[in-house]
């Protein structure tokens, strides 16, 4: 409990206070509501859209964990072939490289004009696309590092190369893995929000927050970024809480003598 009281108050506190100040300066200073509204416009904003703010919630997230799932998959396997053959490895990473250079912005009108506007596949396929680099980048690193002599005792019971993979190299690389969950998590909601931002249908975060800065409802539109956030960290709390369950207990064993 003291642990957690001390490494969760001191951000707490720091977060109260810069929501006070925003509040301050910004009536204090007069601030107009399209340069910066105050978080108690933002508040009332959220509470009294809470039901669309949901639904959009609801709509952007499906697409977000749709894409993290079939990324991470994709990333995990193609770790586990690049590892099990060099040529397949330098060819993969070489292409992951130059890939994750592309911009989100340049990568969702692409798909919007190869795909149906009217459906979410497009979206879902530049969340995929941006989870499956940093899981692939980090499983692979993790898949490499598995101590020799483990590798040499699964060569010496005549394990296939598959079979030292999933035995071994996998569980070992899961510190590795969840790295790349880390960061691809939060990523598959930032890429399904700016990929609403190019057309399509529009029931998501990111379509509502341009909607509402269209129209001048400022409060409004900051009450979207907020939900965009909270659905960020709660897929950051997903992978962590999935990263804890699978973390192996550390037992410790005693010889008598």
């Amino acid at each position: 409990m003291k642990r957690l009281i001390s490494t969760g108050l001191p951000p707490v506190l720091f977060g109260v206070g810069m929501l006070v100040l925003w509040q301050v300066l910004t009536v204090a200073a007069g601030v107009p509501s399209f340069l910066l509204p105050a978080p108690t416009a933002i508040a009332d904003a959220f509470t009294g859209n809470l039901d669309a703010i949901t639904k959009a919630a609801l709509a952007t997230g499906t697409n977000a964990l749709i894409g993290l799932f079939v990324g991470a998959l994709l990333g995990i396997a193609a770790a586990m072939v690049a590892v099990r053959f060099e040529v397949v490895g330098g060819l993969l990473g070489a292409l992951s490289a130059g890939a994750a250079a592309i911009p989100i912005v340049a990568l969702a009108p692409l798909l919007n004009s190869m795909y149906s506007t009217t459906t979410d596949l497009p979206r879902r396929l530049v969340a995929a696309i941006v989870v499956f680099f940093p899981v692939f980048v980090s499983t692979a690193k993790g898949l490499r590092q598995v101590p020799r002599v483990q590798h040499d005792l699964m060569t010496a019971y005549a394990a296939t190369g598959w079979q030292i993979t999933r035995t071994v190299r996998l569980p070992a690389a899961l510190p590795h893995l969840f790295t790349g969950l880390r960061i691809a998590a939060p990523g598959a909601v930032i890429a399904a929000i700016i990929a609403e931002y190019f057309g399509g249908l529009q029931h998501g975060l990111g379509s509502r927050i341009t909607s509402a800065a269209a129209n001048t409802a400022y409060p409004r539109a900051w009450a979207y970024v907020v939900a965009a956030m909270i659905l960020g960290l709660i897929f950051l709390a997903a992978v962590l809480l999935l990263e804890q369950l699978t973390r192996r207990p550390r037992t410790t064993l005693w010889r008598s003598t």
